[in-house]
Parts: C-alpha cells; sequence; structure tokens
C-alpha cells in the first residue's frame, strides 16, 4: 500500500514561500490557457550581473534575467527541472520535512515515462537548478527546506532553543554545539545572551584552543568556527547573532589571501552568492588577524614562514582590486606588505611561542587596542 503524506502546520515564512511557489505555477498554467510559451525569467547568476552597493556595503545581484522558455528546444529540459525543484520544495514544505540537496536530487530523479530521458542525469546537474529556484523565488535554500552539509561549531553565554530543545551553549562540553545547515528562526530561537561579542576563528584546530582555554568565558565572547570557508548555516548564524542581538563580529583568521577572502565573503558576501549578501552579509564585520606584521611584532621563528606560490600571489593581487578593499589604505598596505614579506602564516604560527600565546597574550591584546582591519 501507497504511503500517504500528511500535511504540517506551516509557519508563516512557510506559507510565504508556498505562495511563491504556487504563484510560480499558476502562471506558467495560465500562459499554457492563453496558448503562450511559457516562460521563466530567472536573475542571472553570473559575474557580470553582480556589483557592490557603496550605501549598504555588500555585493548584491543586478537586474539582467535570463528566460528560459518551454517550447524552446534547448531550454525545455532545464525548464522543466525548476518546476521539478519547486514541486519537491513545496511537498517537503507541507510535510514539514527538510532534506538534504542530495535528498531532493534522488527524490525528484526519475525516468520520463514513454522515454529513456532521465529527470536529472547527475547531481552536477541538480545543484545549479535548485540556485536558480532560489534567486526566482528570492528565497533562501533553507527556506525551502533544503540543507547543505553541517561544518562549524559555537560555545559561548547563549541560550537558544533547536526545534524545541533548550541548549545552553556554555555547557557543551570539548565539542561545543554543532551549528546546524537551517537556523532560521522558526528552528533556531535565541532565548538569553550575555556575551558582549562574537570571534569567528577559521579552522577547528584554532577553535579547541579558544575553547579548552575557556577564552569565551573569560572575555564574554561567542567563539565560533566554520572549518575553512564558513558554510551557509554559519554565516546565516553570524548575521543573525549580529543582526538580531546586536553583537559584533570579529575574525581571526589565516595571514594568506585563503583568510582575507573568507573575511571579504563574512564582511561583503560571496560574489556567487549574491543574492542572499542581504541575509548573510556583516558589513561591520573586523578583522583581527593574523597580520602580515605579526612575524617581527611576534618575533616568530623562520621555520613558521609559507612561502608564497604563483596561485597565492595572484589571488592577493585580485583581492586588492576588489571595490570594498581597492579604497582602504590600511588594506592595501597590509596585502602588499605580505606579498613583500614573501610568505604566510597560519593562526596555528603562534603556537610556536606557547601553546596558549594565541588566547594569552595576542588576542587579548589586539582586542584591547582595537588593532583590526575594517
Amino acid at each position: 500500500m501507497a504511503k500517504t503524506s500528511t500535511k504540517a502546520k506551516p509557519s508563516l515564512r512557510d506559507k510565504h514561500t508556498l505562495e511563491q511557489i504556487v504563484g510560480l505555477a499558476d502562471r506558467v498554467v495560465e500562459a499554457a490557457d492563453r496558448r503562450r510559451d511559457p516562460f521563466l525569467d530567472i536573475p542571472a547568476r553570473a559575474l557580470s550581473n553582480v556589483r557592490y552597493n557603496r550605501a549598504k556595503k555588500f555585493i548584491e545581484m543586478g537586474k539582467n534575467t535570463t528566460r528560459r522558455q518551454l517550447f524552446n528546444l534547448s531550454q525545455a529540459k532545464s525548464f522543466m527541472q525548476t518546476l521539478l525543484v519547486g514541486n519537491g520544495s513545496r511537498q517537503l514544505i507541507e510535510e514539514g520535512k527538510t532534506t538534504s540537496i542530495r535528498g531532493l536530487y534522488y527524490l525528484l530523479k526519475h525516468t520520463i515515462e514513454g522515454t529513456k530521458e532521465e529527470t536529472f542525469s547527475d547531481q552536477s546537474e541538480c545543484d545549479p537548478v535548485i540556485e536558480d529556484v532560489e534567486v526566482l523565488l528570492n528565497s533562501l535554500r533553507e527556506e525551502l527546506h533544503l540543507y547543505a552539509q553541517k561544518r562549524g561549531d559555537m560555545v559561548g553565554d547563549l541560550v537558544l532553543e533547536d526545534s524545541g530543545d533548550e541548549i545552553d551553549c556554555a555547557r557543551m562540553g570539548s565539542g561545543g554545539y554543532g551549528i546546524p545547515s537551517i537556523v532560521e528562526p522558526e528552528v533556531i530561537k535565541f532565548k538569553k545572551c550575555n556575551a558582549r561579542f562574537v570571534l569567528h576563528v577559521e579552522k577547528d584546530t584554532v577553535w579547541q584552543r579558544f575553547n579548552e582555554d575557556k577564552f569565551w568565558r573569560k572575555y564574554k565572547c561567542i567563539l565560533t568556527h566554520g572549518a575553512g570557508q564558513p558554510p551557509r548555516g554559519v554565516r546565516r548564524m553570524l548575521y543573525r547573532l549580529h543582526d538580531e542581538l546586536k553583537l559584533p563580529v570579529v575574525c581571526l583568521l589565516d595571514n594568506d589571501p585563503w583568510g582575507y577572502y573568507i573575511y571579504s565573503v563574512i564582511k561583503q558576501g560571496s560574489i556567487n552568492l549574491a543574492y542572499e549578501s542581504k541575509r548573510m552579509a556583516i558589513p561591520g564585520a573586523r578583522f583581527l588577524g593574523l597580520r602580515s606584521k605579526d612575524f617581527e611584532r611576534c618575533k616568530l621563528s623562520d621555520s613558521v614562514k609559507i612561502d608564497l606560490n604563483d596561485t597565492d600571489r595572484k589571488r592577493a593581487k585580485q583581492i586588492a582590486k576588489y571595490p570594498w578593499f581597492e579604497h582602504k589604505k590600511p588594506w592595501q598596505a597590509e596585502i602588499k606588505q605580505m606579498l613583500e614579506n614573501g610568505f604566510k602564516l597560519e593562526v596555528e604560527a603562534l603556537i610556536s611561542k606557547d601553546i596558549s600565546y594565541v588566547t594569552e597574550e595576542y588576542t587579548p591584546s589586539r582586542l584591547k587596542a582595537k588593532d583590526w582591519l575594517d
């Protein structure tokens, strides 16, 4: 016997997303009823359609769109795939369930009746269509009840409610609270916060040192990491902590082009996800370190140097030309000094001074002096 799906009570945000999906379907049906070629105008997710809004201080998408038509032979399949993803999201929302983007791929993958054609040949064909639906509906992926890989942890004087369960982030042991992929207000509710700021570090190894040394308790902060480039869930959590709880966000990242880029994404948003900047970018975020001058300032040994390669140099020069960095003299000086040094540094290099140098001396002194880049 086939299993019957049960409908869940949708939240206000779910109702809004459902209205967007139904509205999309209605426009297609209306065009068909009028014997017109159904089409979708999808905002172009291309570098040429991305700009830096100097007033808002984050990256945003332009107004260019790409038309996808049902009766265009080269576009018919992608048109159908777009509607399939929309319908799959509708099903998830109505049933009150979530799935991974991989799960949605399998939910929608099947052989089209009467043909040998598959709806999706592989995952790489499905992923960009999901992003198309996001921008088409002006909805976060998480609002479509889709989650990505979970990476990142958090600890600090914060009590929250996660899917009805109360979580005290100050009592999560050595592992901390794993930041979920979906952290929207319907899932994560902030109950009580005594922290004064957020310290975001690049990697789990550095986060573990700060957690073990109880830095967050002594300096009244929330400590987070994103396992390198922070995933969407971590970025949304940082945004919500900043926007709703008014907590300043300070970043302790590696002194290399990758560390600069991670900071850029947190602060101004991602070029690839420009359509989500208004709900993820934190223009007020600050770069605490590691700095190009720290090799001499901290009297580090030559053994911690990592030589810059050609890719590093090229990437650093590209970052220096970003509109949000090119007119900031401190950032230009920072990047120039790293290039002149000829080497990069990881935050872990500070361990060569002492196992807890980064938590007991480096970070406290930089915070006290407000020695950061904006």
